[in-house]
């Protein structure tokens, strides 16, 4: 299942004449950096650019490099997502172990978005939610995360199950950046023009059908805005078949 963004030109970089190597290999050395095994992302593309259809095969190996770079792998391991962890950078890692401390710095540094995901888990989730929030544990050398319930109650995340943790979790990939994902940033794009993908394995695990297509929903309305494609992967994909700006491939083993 495939969420393209708003299919707005992205800049392509010059064409070099020459020698094209990625991963720390010396234009001139055919042999991988030493200690790394020979990969096609290590070896030397020896294309001369001297021809239109050389320059194009250029052109096409630095854009794939680009996007592989802007490549954010997520599947939220709920196992992982429950306890208190510790303060880090707060950059979300794949396996979203790290919550809490993103939660963290969200809150209050990205206020709008942090709005924006409340009203996602609040749709997402049972009971009421009126906030959801981080706090310092363990003498302040960790940090939890909480939902507010509104009524003076909290629950802590480790109560909710899987998935509602996936759901959330989810939610705050697709309405955050690569400032906040663990993913790397190319900065040969202009920040305004950088768009991330997101590669979801078992995109709707543990997900009930309202879950499902809530978050179908929010994917949709944020891979509209252009700066988020959301690739996934479902066993059956009959619930997201027809949506508007959803393109499903079958894949079939044979």
């Amino acid at each position: 299942m495939v969420l393209p963004g708003d299919g707005a030109a992205r800049p392509r970089p010059a064409h070099r004449a020459g020698r094209l190597a990625h991963g720390g290999v010396h234009p001139g050395d055919p042999r991988p950096a030493a200690g790394r095994p020979a990969r096609p992302a290590l070896l030397p593309l020896r294309v001369a650019g001297k021809t239109p259809g050389q320059r194009r095969v250029l052109a096409a190996a630095e854009q794939l490099v680009v996007a592989l770079r802007s490549v954010f792998p997520c599947d939220p391991r709920p196992e992982r997502m429950r306890g208190p962890v510790p303060t880090g950078t707060g950059r979300l890692l794949g396996g979203c172990d790290n919550l809490p401390d993103v939660l963290w710095r969200t809150r209050t540094e990205c206020g709008r978005r942090h709005a924006l995901l409340v009203d996602a888990v609040r749709a997402g989730c049972a009971g009421p939610v009126t906030g959801l929030l981080a706090e310092p544990y363990d003498t302040g050398r960790r940090v939890r995360a909480l939902l507010d319930r509104g009524d003076g109650t909290r629950t802590d995340l480790r109560r909710l199950g899987d998935g509602e943790l996936r759901y959330a979790a989810l939610a705050l990939v697709l309405l955050t950046g690569p400032g906040v994902l663990g993913a790397d940033a190319p900065g040969e794009v202009p920040d305004a023009l950088r768009t991330l993908t997101v590669l979801a394995d078992g995109l709707d695990r543990s997900l009930d059908p309202e879950q499902r297509v809530l978050l179908l929903d929010l994917a949709t309305r944020m891979c509209d805005r252009g700066r988020v494609r959301l690739l996934g992967a479902v066993n059956d994909a009959s619930w997201a078949a027809g949506s508007e700006g959803v393109t499903v491939v079958h894949l079939d083993r044979d």
